[in-house]
């Protein structure tokens, strides 16, 4: 009985998403559908592919969604925290609430720094490593990319933290 109900889970995440992909121009990078234990994950790799002609009657995707924010990248050798999905990134746990880490802030590895809203999915966004945030590159509330980089770090010694 489970497994028909897996599966009907799965059907409904499949529809959903060929729903989704079908409503966005251009290359998609990743849709992620989570339903309990049942999960759809789809990337196409090419971003060099040409974008497919919207549909008759629909409005270019760009102008129903805002486009990402544009930020200054980290320093190459400097470390960053990136995003783990595409979606919307939100710096405190609700409305009104203080930011999981502000600049000159040391987080260690593992430690929750943002969150990024992802079709109604609140995913953790957490440091890979230990550091000091130098920037936030992002602001609150503003569209990201899979592996867009957040929050600047700079590696820090035994004796910074």
């Amino acid at each position: 009985m489970a497994d028909v109900e897996s599966e009907q889970v799965l059907d409904g995440l499949r529809r959903q998403a060929r729903k989704l992909v079908a409503d966005l121009a251009g290359p998609v990078r990743r849709v992620r559908l989570r339903s309990g234990q049942s999960v759809l994950e789809v990337e196409w790799h090419d971003p060099a592919a040409p974008a497919p002609a919207p549909r008759a009657g629909t409005e270019p995707v760009a102008a129903r969604i805002e486009e990402p924010a544009r930020q200054t990248a980290p320093p190459v050798d400097r470390p960053a925290v990136r995003s783990p999905v595409v979606g919307t990134f939100y710096r405190a746990p609700e409305p009104g609430a203080m930011p999981f880490v502000a600049v000159g802030d040391v987080v260690r590895p593992g430690q929750v720094v943002g969150i990024v809203e992802a079709m109604k999915l609140m995913n953790e966004v957490t440091a890979g490593q230990a550091g000091r945030v130098v920037e936030v590159l992002v602001d609150d509330g503003k569209p990201v990319e899979y592996d867009q980089p957040l929050i600047a770090l700079e590696p820090v010694t035994g004796q910074d933290g």
